[in-house]
């Protein structure tokens, strides 16, 4: 039986809206991975984006295999409490489903300000009390953290999981300010795991595709990705920040180094003290 107050909760649903003919980045990345959440638009805006850099798709897959070993590690490091924030539409595993395989007990919330991403989320989630979904935009933490505290005990360790998330995030909404807002909710033994598309010649040919969709793309560089840890407080674990083929890779060394060398996006995970 789920909990009366998270069923109240979850009834606080906005109503969808679906612009059919505006990209949204959320089903581009939908598509990015194979799945079926996509229109025309999307999928004419993601080929635009293949157009300049043939990569993306490889990028999105190795994101999304990042997040899955992430999760693991966290699971394995004593994490019982996961707030993804920007979780996008629910794909072939995903962070409840990683978290509670390592761990029955593990609680999730998922994050996002698309109302259509979060309907499909509570459908998937229906039955599920360890598991919850807040429609809210990652621009008002403090918004955030209220609803989440509904599921999560802030008094306890938090893995915040800002993955492919941040990038959507313009310097005008203080992006570091953000990360520091969240994870100064955290108690020591907390964990910020980021992953953010690095600014090169590929990645700045390929946010053309982005243009007119749902969310701008910000890129960043390396030291500019690797501040959010410093606003957050937190010390990289090793292997630091890194391509995410490369962060504790399962396959064979050599084929990670050649992922890498495509992919340009970067990912780590810090732990605060």
């Amino acid at each position: 039986m789920l909990d009366a107050d998270l069923l109240e909760h979850r009834a606080r649903v906005q109503r969808p809206v679906v612009v059919p003919t505006v990209p949204n980045v959320a089903r581009m990345y939908d598509f990015l991975l194979g799945g079926k959440d996509n229109y025309e638009c999307d999928r004419a805006a993601v080929a635009e984006v293949l157009r300049s850099n043939q990569a993306a798709k490889l990028c999105a897959l190795e994101n999304r295999a990042f997040l899955c070993r992430v999760v693991r590690f966290l699971a394995g490091a004593g994490i019982r409490q996961f707030l993804d924030i920007g979780s996008g539409f629910p794909a072939e595993s995903n962070v409840h489903e990683v978290a509670q395989r390592a761990a029955p007990d593990a609680l999730t919330v998922y994050v996002d300000y698309d109302p259509v991403v979060l309907t499909h989320a509570r459908a998937l989630l229906a039955t599920d009390a360890r598991t919850d979904v807040v429609c809210e935009d990652m621009r008002r933490p403090e918004k955030i953290l209220q609803e989440a505290a509904v599921l999560l005990d802030f008094g306890e360790p938090v893995a915040v999981l800002l993955v492919a998330s941040l990038h959507f995030v313009t310097t005008a909404d203080d992006p570091y300010g953000i990360v520091a807002t969240l994870m100064d909710a955290t108690v020591p033994g907390s964990y910020l795991v980021v992953s953010h598309v690095l600014e090169t010649a590929g990645t700045r040919a390929a946010v053309g595709g982005y243009e007119g969709a749902s969310a701008p793309v910000a890129l960043r560089d390396e030291a500019e990705i690797a501040a959010f840890f410093a606003a957050a407080d937190a010390e990289l674990v090793e292997p630091g920040l890194v391509r995410v083929p490369l962060w504790r890779p399962e396959m064979h060394p050599e084929l990670a180094c050649k992922d890498a060398e495509r992919v340009d996006v970067l990912g780590g995970v810090g732990r605060r003290a």
